[in-house]
């Protein structure tokens, strides 16, 4: 691993104790299975530092059942029991920054106190990463319930992430808080970073990582020379070949479908079923070159070639790079536009950085002031109360989103009840047709599943007031206008929380360089 990074894996194992197990004792690169000495016992990791968090005098495990049992949270097989982050270092810290083994364990142990206070907690820290590559890299594991109420923090949306009892959620806006919140660590501590926020061509995860160095090994151990792919990549290939025949979305489908991968599209965002899965795969795992807005930028581009040439095909040796310049240049224009908080200055890093943060915070600032110009705001406090009336916007509208998402809810329920008892009609048709008790008793209890559905649809309609059960299709047309409102919701939420995360960066910078000017001019009158 090169430069920081910043990974999530969530676990469903309800042995607490396992993570411990895996932390402080040596396992198999591969197969992930713990390593035993001659003797038969487990090996200690070398150089590892390890504390846990909100656990009282008991270990992880069994502060984590206990907090379990309390709240009677955790206790499905199908609940996630833990969230592992791992926060891993670039080699090069431990020797020109003086990262070592304590110091990156300190800065976890603050990490995870700052974002995950309430939960119980094993901060761990390992001296050498996957295949030696001796970067020093901290794993934090925490309980998903909190057990204490905490702070609103900027990534939560909903009031239950912050009341004990519940659990915690790991959302992309999540992520991305903590991979900024990794990134500022790192220019605080002046160590290596890079851009956590941007998105990868191709995202590979953890496991699919392992799964591909331990496929690879085993046909090495066989004797094959070919190289193995996972289940992935496969896909990804797949999609590479459908982008490179098809001239449209259509056509797209279509070409992935006749060969057994299903294309389906939700609230912009793209997902691909093969034929020996149950679940979709996203596009955002497996790549950004593998989203909506990549796909039609490749179509957009073919268009425009067929517009230009006169021509009914594209050469297929075009590669999806080129294609989607367009696209790129696009986000580079926008990164252009964009504001940015400023950087500080005083950091060593050497006169190159230093000289790249001033002309930086230069651009940022004055692009600050256009933007108050733009704004038509005439001072601070101004800008001050904009910025409360923008929270004030998107709280209105995070709650206009949570009523109409509850009415869905409802809606789709009783469809859900409406649809099971209609199928129960020719059930309830043939009982009314018997006449004899006798023969309705051994009727129902030859059917004795549908008069269940049946019996639990009634006391649906019963609970909720419903003396007259609607139409599927009736409720079939309210899910598709409130699913329609909730996504035009989605995006204006989106546009206030872009606005007031806007109007805080310019806040930010405008105070920024007052306070530089202030202390310039200190300066100025110091030497004179």
């Amino acid at each position: 691993m090169r430069l920081a990074t910043f990974k999530h894996l969530s676990s469903k194992n309800a042995d607490y104790g396992a993570a411990e197990k895996y932390l402080l004792f040596e396992h198999d690169e591969f197969t992930n299975k713990p390593v035993f000495d001659e003797s038969g016992r487990l090996i200690p990791r070398e150089n590892c530092r390890f504390a846990t968090l909100n656990c009282g005098d008991d270990d992880f495990a069994i502060a984590c059942m206990k907090s379990n049992l309390q709240y009677g949270k955790n206790r499905s097989r199908g609940d996630v029991k833990s969230h592992h982050y791992i926060i891993s270092f670039d080699p090069r810290d431990s020797v020109e920054n003086g990262l070592t083994v304590d110091r990156a364990q300190a800065l976890g142990e603050q990490f995870c106190r700052e974002h995950f206070a309430g939960h119980q907690a094993i901060v761990c820290t390992h001296s050498d990463g996957n295949n030696h590559s001796a970067n020093i890299h901290c794993h934090i594991v925490i309980n998903s319930l909190r057990i204490e109420d905490v702070p609103l923090l900027p990534y939560m949306d909903r009031p239950a992430d912050t009341k004990a009892g519940c659990k915690h959620r790991c959302t992309e806006a999540a992520m991305n808080y903590f991979r900024a919140e990794v990134m500022d660590m790192c220019h605080r501590e002046g160590l290596y970073q890079i851009d956590l926020l941007s998105g990868s061509k191709e995202r590979v995860t953890e496991g699919e990582y392992r799964a591909k160095r331990r496929g690879q090994a085993e046909l090495s151990a066989s004797g094959k020379s070919t190289k193995f792919e996972t289940d992935k990549e496969k896909l990804r290939q797949a999609i590479r070949t459908a982008l490179e025949a098809a001239t449209n979305f259509d056509e797209f489908a279509d070409y992935l479908a006749r060969h057994g991968v299903t294309v389906k599209k939700n609230r912009g965002r793209l997902s691909y079923l093969t034929s020996d899965r149950t679940k979709p795969i996203t596009a955002r795992r497996l790549g950004d070159d593998f989203d909506l807005a990549a796909i039609n930028a490749v179509f957009e581009h073919k268009s425009r070639q067929l517009a230009q040439n006169g021509e009914q095909s594209i050469s297929s040796r075009t590669s999806i790079l080129d294609r989607l310049q367009t696209a790129k240049n696009a986000k580079i224009d926008t990164y252009h536009d964009s504001i940015s908080r400023m950087v500080d200055v005083t950091s060593d890093k050497g006169a190159g950085f230093e000289h790249w943060a001033k002309v930086f915070n230069l651009k940022q600032s004055a692009k600050s002031v256009a933007e108050l110009e733009k704004y038509g705001f005439d001072s601070l406090e101004d800008l001050k109360n904009a910025i409360v009336i923008a929270k004030a916007d998107e709280r209105d509208c995070r709650e206009k989103l949570k009523d109409v998402e509850i009415e869905l809810y409802g809606k789709k329920e009783l469809q859900k009840r409406v649809l099971a008892y209609a199928n129960t009609k020719p059930i309830r048709e043939e009982y009314r047709a018997l006449k004899s008790d006798k023969a309705r008793a051994n009727f129902q209890k030859k059917h004795e599943s549908e008069f269940i559905i049946m019996d639990s649809a009634k006391r649906y309609f019963a609970e909720h007031g419903i003396t007259k059960i609607p139409s599927y299709k009736t409720l079939q047309s309210e899910i598709e206008r409130l699913t329609s409102q909730q996504n035009e919701l989605y995006a204006e939420l989106k546009e206030k929380r872009s606005e007031v995360k806007r109007l805080q960066i310019i806040t930010d910078n405008i105070n920024r360089t007052l306070h530089e000017k202030s202390n310039k001019a200190k300066d100025q009158t110091q030497e004179i």
